[in-house]
């Protein structure tokens, strides 16, 4: 895929979308944290319909530690993997804590060393929290760059550097978010809606459907 195109799509889905964010319900980097920490294989709507009850009576380090693992687990037992998340959770506040004032650090190492805390959550965390121009790339955006051709890579590492290099500056804060909606809704992983899609004309996928 060349320079044009590649610009086109992404002023397409800037037109459609100027202002895109995630679909984690949080009000604090601390909240994101933690929602993107549970949202490890879940979906966004059992994270928050999880978070919508344990944000009220704990939404910071201090506050989660108080209720312990086990009081973390009655909250988050609908998620999948709770049980390692919830310790997972608690070992993170635990380090806010005691290295970081309790507050949750614009640093990319000092993040990715947090448990259960890897580069994908590392980059959605300084996106959405802090506007860093990060991509992560999920399931969803692996797959839409490797089928329209936008930034096709064999490993999520490969699409993320791909990504960095070919998305302008301009676009580079909203491009993860754009994707993962277009991923999510449009360009889905059985049946992709290229019927309804807006960059149908400049996607590359050679299997496209009605």
């Amino acid at each position: 895929m060349n320079r044009e195109k590649r610009q086109q799509i992404l002023i397409r889905l800037r037109d459609d979308n100027p202002h895109p964010t995630t679909e984690l319900v949080y009000t604090t980097p601390f909240e994101l944290l933690i929602a993107v920490l549970l949202s490890a294989q879940a979906t966004d709507v059992s994270v928050n319909k999880a978070t919508a009850k344990l944000y009220p009576v704990a939404n910071t380090p201090a506050a989660m530690l108080a209720l312990g693992v086990d009081g973390v687990k009655e909250y988050i037992k609908t998620i999948g993997l709770f049980n390692g998340k919830a310790e997972n959770v608690i070992k993170t506040c635990r380090m806010l804590m005691e290295l970081h004032g309790g507050e949750v650090p614009q640093d990319r190492a000092a993040l990715e060393a947090l448990p259960g805390v890897g580069r994908k959550t590392a980059n959605v965390v300084l996106n959405t929290a802090f506007g860093w121009p990060t991509i992560a790339v999920d399931t969803h955006i692996f797959r839409v760059c490797n089928r329209t051709r936008f930034a096709p890579g064999k490993n999520v590492e490969q699409v993320e550097e791909k990504l960095l290099k070919v998305v302008p500056t301009a676009f580079k804060v909203d491009c993860h978010h754009w994707f993962i909606l277009h991923g999510r809704y449009t360009c889905v992983a059985r049946k992709p809606r290229c019927g309804a899609c807006l960059i149908e004309d400049l996607c590359e996928y050679p299997e496209k459907t009605e």
